[in-house]
């Protein structure tokens, strides 16, 4: 048996640069880790069949869970005959724009190929995870890095300067899905941020990092659930010196250089969210789970 953490991450910038042939939309994003991390135990059995556990009952075990793909993937690629347990202890919110079910999937990947002794490259690994989600191959590598295409081409970049991450879920449910289908992008008027976001990084420069904070989906989201942009407003109220939604969301991240900032930020933010965190960047790849 082996454990190994799968951390959540955040988006630093969501660029929508436009629609592919084969119906995904074009993206350029930063991304980092952070230290909010569901654990996952990997065991080899003398059974053939793939089981998934997981604290949180309301996960799926079967072939919706990509941790359980993943282990479907390894075992038909690398002809494994043995079965595989994966116990899921889960800690990254669901449905949150943190993309922790991409983390489980990586994380399964990582742990079969030290069980097995396959010895693959961080780039076969990464390959391989590409053909279960688009966000998969980022959480192989970890660290801070731009991701390009739908997601799957990583370009490791500069970590974030040291600071605490304030983390807020209201309680629903956003289908990324559903975002990216309601999403114009002649309607939107906000410009690409990476390329600054990255010039930001290179600098280590905390407040050009919170100036250069962008997500084109927030426009969406925001319109089909307005409690969203009310928890970014309040934040910004609050005292963070930046604020963002991750991903497709609902989930909001303030960046705070202070700590008694943060904590004061996260007591004023339980009073309208139950879900709220305030965890550090790993951001970089040395920190690898």
């Amino acid at each position: 048996m082996i454990m190994v953490k799968a951390p959540a991450k955040i988006n630093l910038t969501l660029d929508v640069i436009g629609k592919r042939d084969d119906g995904y939309h074009e993206v350029e994003m930063v991304m980092t880790t952070i230290d909010l991390a569901d654990r996952i135990d990997v065991t080899l059995t003398d059974q053939p069949d793939i089981v998934v556990d997981c604290s949180t009952a309301y996960v799926p075990t079967d072939e919706r869970n990509l941790a359980y793909r993943a282990a479907v993937l390894m075992k038909e690629t690398y002809g494994i005959r043995q079965g595989i347990t994966i116990r899921i202890d889960k800690r990254i919110p669901v449905a949150a724009g943190l993309g922790g079910g991409s983390s489980d999937a990586a994380a399964v990947i990582r742990a079969l190929d030290t069980l097995l002794g396959l010895n693959l490259s961080h780039d076969e690994m990464a390959a391989l995870g590409a053909r279960i989600g688009s966000d998969v191959p980022f959480f192989v590598y970890g660290g801070t890095a731009v991701a390009r295409g739908r997601g799957e081409r990583i370009e490791p970049v500069s970590p974030p300067p040291p600071c605490w991450v304030v983390l807020a879920k209201p309680p629903l449910a956003v289908s990324t899905a559903d975002v990216y289908r309601a999403l114009r992008l002649d309607a939107i008027a906000q410009s690409p941020t990476t390329a600054a976001m990255v010039d930001a990084l290179n600098r280590q420069d905390f407040a050009a990092v919170c100036r250069s904070l962008g997500n084109m989906l927030e426009t969406v989201t925001f319109s089909l659930h307005p409690e969203v942009r009310k928890l970014k407003e309040r934040m910004l109220a609050f005292g963070a010196e930046g604020a963002l939604m991750s991903g497709s969301g609902p989930t909001v991240f303030a960046l705070v250089r202070q700590f008694s900032r943060a904590r004061r930020i996260t007591n004023a933010l339980r009073g309208f969210c139950r879900d709220v965190y305030l965890v550090r960047l790993l951001g970089d790849a040395r920190h690898r789970p």
